[in-house]
Parts: structure tokens; sequence; C-alpha cells
């Protein structure tokens, strides 16, 4: 297993509980393809971007470091990609 961090960009707009339901999601899309979180949480608080996204101005910057098996990232993007409330997603492989 690798050790990876994914930052994801979500709407600003969501209410409290969307984003608590959304960031379980994102978690779960880590566990589902048999990987192991180690540190979760909300890096930054609606930023503004320098360009719009999604025709969103600003995002909610949410930070994941797990670990996984090389092959969970291409389904993990895939899941990732058809949720509406994410506008990107860059996940990057730390070593390990």
């Amino acid at each position: 297993m690798n050790t990876y961090e994914a930052m994801v960009m979500v709407k600003p707009d969501l209410s409290e509980e969307e984003g608590k339901t959304l960031f379980a999601q994102i978690n779960d899309a880590v566990i589902k393809n048999k990987g192991l979180i180690a540190k979760s949480a909300v890096w930054s608080e609606k930023r503004k971007l320098i360009f719009p996204i999604k025709k969103q101005q600003e995002a909610v910057y949410y930070l994941v470091n797990f670990q996984a098996p090389p092959e969970a990232i291409k389904e993990m993007r895939a899941i990732y990609r058809l949720n509406e409330f994410i506008l990107r997603v860059l996940i990057t492989n730390t070593g390990g």
C-alpha cells in the first residue's frame, strides 16, 4: 500500500448537514477501496478561487491523508467525479 494525500475542493454553499454527509462520502470512497485513513479534516473554509470552476467563485478545501493500493486511486477518482458537490480533486502519492 502507498501513502497518498487527497485535496478535495467542495462547493461552499452546502449546509452543515450536507457538508458532513459529503465528507463521510469522501472518506467512504477510500475505505471501500481497501484504504486506511490516517487523517481527514477541513483544510480551509471558503477560499476565493483564481478562476471559476463549475461556475463557483469560492471553494471549501478538504484534506485526506490515507494509505491505499495503487489500483484504488482510479476507482476513487471515478467516484469523486460523479459527485455534484465536488469541484475538483488532486490525489498525490506522498511516498511510503
